[in-house]
């Protein structure tokens, strides 16, 4: 398991943008599962919404591709370099995420070709899917 100070050695997002807190598996270039307690510390649960919080979909992506960044940046060619969304594709919400749980993120680099690639993700809430999306990145 890698612990937020070996996640932040890779990915360049610092809190409180960085959205996933331990990685518990990574095959560089193949996969990566990576969790995220979600609290009601979080900042955006003031507005979102009041009364009820409700981790923003976007966010969840945004969780999903720092899974995803983790697993291409941790190969040693990628040292040092970034990884920018270019598309996001097929995405299904299915399940709010609220305060007081993991969210799970699970995510299968499907194609890589020179600096871009496509990654396959889904989030999980209380072992519900919360969210699916495919995910195209390019490396700088």
């Amino acid at each position: 398991m890698i612990d937020v100070n070996g996640i932040m050695a890779v990915l360049p997002h610092r809190p409180p943008f960085l959205l996933i807190d331990r990685i518990i598996s990574c095959e560089p270039g193949v996969s990566c599962v990576a969790e995220k307690g979600v609290t009601m510390n979080e900042p955006f649960f003031v507005g979102h919404f009041p009364g009820h919080p409700v981790m923003p979909g976007v966010l969840i992506i945004e969780a999903l591709a720092q899974a995803g960044g983790y697993a291409i940046l941790s190969m040693p060619e990628n040292k040092g370099k970034l990884a920018f969304f270019a598309a996001v594709d097929k995405v299904k919400w299915r399940k709010q995420v609220t305060p007081g749980g993991i969210l799970r993120l699970e995510v299968e680099i499907i194609k890589l070709k020179g600096p871009a690639g496509v990654g396959k993700g889904i989030a999980t809430f209380d072992g519900e899917k919360a969210c699916e999306a495919e995910l195209t990145f390019f490396l700088q």
